[in-house]
């Protein structure tokens, strides 16, 4: 099955990228001197990619997600396997345009929000079509 913009990620067999996380905190704002202890090592395939079979990344376009941290550029992890809830961002096709909005159940009808108050929420109508492909678990940002 193919999708626009989609990018199915291999299955990583065992293999480990670990980074170094530090115990000191970054400033925003004025600089601080840095320590240079390891608080902890993170996994970066389980933290982001914890089953890569249901797993898989997409490129955001626009920003009617801007107020949930998420613009345009950035690369979405999404979750196949993982139950859609009420307040979660999922990846969705409403009559198969894909979109990713936050889920909402509103007087017994499902409801797609966007994060962004330039842009208004998508109820959905008689005979219309949603899909959820998945859930959204992580937002990489590439600078």
């Amino acid at each position: 099955m193919r999708y626009p913009g989609v990018i199915f990620l291999p299955n990583p067999q065992a293999q480990t990228a670990e980074v170094p996380v530090f115990t000191s905190r970054v400033r925003a704002g004025l600089p601080s001197p840095a320590d240079d202890q390891i608080d902890d090592m993170v996994d970066l395939n389980r933290l982001l990619l914890d089953d890569a079979r249901e797993r898989f990344m997409v490129r955001v376009k626009g920003d009617s997600m801007i107020e949930a941290g998420i613009a345009e550029g950035d690369l979405l992890v999404v979750d196949r396997k993982r139950e859609a809830r009420h307040g979660d961002i999922v990846l969705a096709a409403i009559d198969a345009e894909p979109t990713v909005k936050r889920l909402f159940r509103r007087n017994g009808r499902l409801a797609l929000l966007p994060e962004n108050s330039s842009y208004t929420p998508i109820e959905l109508n008689e005979g219309q079509e949603l899909l959820i492909w998945g859930v959204v678990t992580s937002c990489v940002k590439q600078f």
